[in-house]
């Protein structure tokens, strides 16, 4: 079961998704039948339903032109980049041998 905040992070998705569709004046029956999906499902994934597979979100994303905004996904993971910072330890080099001549 998903919390209600990642519930309403899919909702908003598939209000975008729907909002993106409209503005390119396609039809649910068009967007589904070039996705390769039924219009119920395509539905769903406006709704925001988790039940729906990422990879069918993927495939109407990809009708819509927009399959690649999700390579912005944890693209830019400040906090990620800050932990990881975090636990970096950065090593003295050891000094240099002296030769024997």
């Amino acid at each position: 079961m998903l919390l209600s905040k990642n519930l309403a992070i899919l909702n908003t998705l598939g209000q975008n998704i729907r909002l993106a569709r409209l503005r390119r004046r396609l039809s649910t029956a068009q967007v589904a039948e070039r996705a390769g999906i039924s219009r119920p499902t395509l539905l769903d994934i406006e709704r925001g339903k988790p039940s729906v597979s990422m990879g069918l979100y993927l495939q109407v994303l990809n009708v819509l032109g927009l399959s690649e905004d999700l390579l912005k996904v944890a693209a830019d993971d400040t906090l990620g980049r800050k932990l990881q910072d975090a636990k970096l330890v950065i090593r003295e080099r050891a000094p240099k041998r002296k030769s024997k001549d």
